[in-house]
């Protein structure tokens, strides 16, 4: 994923919008960059079976989630949202996003037949939908040897920004959520739960506000526009 290293570090910016701070990409100029048509060459001859550890296959699959949405913004460019790729019969999410070993794979499968089997929910603050509600996209590929450091920098960024990821009432004793934790939950049950898990990757401040037994729990709306730096 050397090609996308390299797109990662021209394309992504940190950015405002919609009144939220993010990695906003400039799909415009990514859309005509050569280098991700090599990548996503590379990508088709490219065969899983290869792949022997486990953080080899969740830094790989993760990184072709990212490459592949990415691509359907491209494919479909320019547009507002990614879910205006479906249709009423069929989400974005069931269309065939793109091809490895000569096979193609839609981002619903990826996510949901691949990666959560894999039983790490980290991944839902490292797989971005090109959507302002997403975790941020890393500027850097996830690699093997380094995936369990980059897992957790993506969750303490993610619940660290209080316009998608966490935001914290103490007066109110009011906690606000990302809806993936709330789409996902079941993923977080093997650690306790989404408010025992958190607790791990929020300032000591934070940390002790989730201790207080009278918290209640609400979730932000998604914002699923198109995490576009040309918005």
């Amino acid at each position: 994923f050397s090609d996308w290293d390299v797109l990662l570090e021209k394309y992504v910016n940190l950015d405002t919008t919609d009144g939220i701070q993010l990695n906003t990409v400039n799909y415009g100029k990514l859309q005509s960059d050569p280098v991700f048509s090599q990548l996503l060459n590379g990508l088709k001859s490219f065969s899983p079976s290869q792949l022997l550890t486990h953080e080899e296959k969740l830094a790989f699959w993760i990184n072709v989630y990212n490459v592949f949405a990415a691509k359907m913004v491209i494919d479909n460019y320019p547009l507002e949202s990614i879910i205006d790729v479906g249709s009423l019969f069929k989400s974005v999410w069931k269309y065939k996003a793109g091809v490895i070993g000569g096979r193609g794979y839609t981002l619903h499968e990826i996510e949901h037949k691949i990666l959560r089997k894999m039983g790490d929910p980290r991944i839902h603050a490292a797989i971005v939908c090109a959507s302002i509600s997403c975790p941020d996209l890393s500027t850097e590929v996830f690699k093997p040897e380094r995936l369990n450091e980059q897992l957790d920098f993506q969750m303490r960024g993610f619940l660290a920004n209080p316009g998608k990821g966490m935001r914290v009432d103490s007066n109110s004793k009011r906690v606000f959520l990302s809806s993936i934790f709330d789409w996902f939950k079941e993923d977080f049950e093997p650690l306790g739960g989404v408010r025992k898990f958190i607790q791990s990757y929020v300032s000591p401040k934070d940390e002790q506000v989730l201790n207080n037994p009278g918290l209640s729990f609400s979730y932000m709306k998604y914002n699923w526009g198109v995490n576009d730096s040309s918005r």
